[in-house]
């Protein structure tokens, strides 16, 4: 190998590591981003961490849910009227590529959260998640979402601090 060779090959190794990187980067941004916009109600922080051919697998009791309009209707339909706020905390992200533009993710989940009657409830989840990069841009085009426990805790109230 010749001395212009291996340089072609140190900046390409370079080359890739620091894409990785920076998708990296750009995939923990999307998991916050799902939290900080579902949980502050910004819709389209929340909607444009999303493919728009995306799958939102909530699981039992809330279904599957396809497409911007299906993850709306999620949103909007069931899981805002039933919530009168959340706080979701991820946790423990693993991230692994399959090419340049493929990754998967997993990570745990805690909410808490009032429903409309403030019943406040713990919910404990792990996310597995499909992330694809098009046209230069990483979203996410499938997340699963596997509900370990989803229980109310009694006497417990979300209340500013007095």
């Amino acid at each position: 190998m010749t001395a212009v060779n291996d340089a072609e090959a140190q900046i390409a190794t370079l080359t890739r590591r620091l894409d990785e990187l920076e998708s990296r980067a750009a995939l923990r941004d999307l998991v916050t981003d799902y939290c900080l916009g579902f949980d502050t109600r910004d819709w389209d922080r929340f909607i444009s961490i999303w493919h728009p051919d995306a799958v939102w697998e909530i699981g039992p009791p809330f279904g599957t849910f396809e497409g911007h309009d299906g993850i709306r209707e999620a949103v909007q339909e069931v899981l805002y009227p039933a919530w009168r706020e959340t706080h979701h905390l991820t946790s423990n992200l693993r991230l692994t590529f399959g090419d340049a533009d493929h990754a998967h993710g997993v990570c745990n989940v805690d909410c808490m959260g009032a429903t409309t009657d403030d019943v406040v409830q713990m919910i404990s989840a792990t996310y597995t998640d499909d992330f694809e990069r098009r046209d230069g841009v990483w979203k996410i085009a499938k997340r699963a979402v596997v509900i370990h426990y989803f229980n109310p805790v009694p006497g417990a109230e979300m209340t500013p601090p007095a």
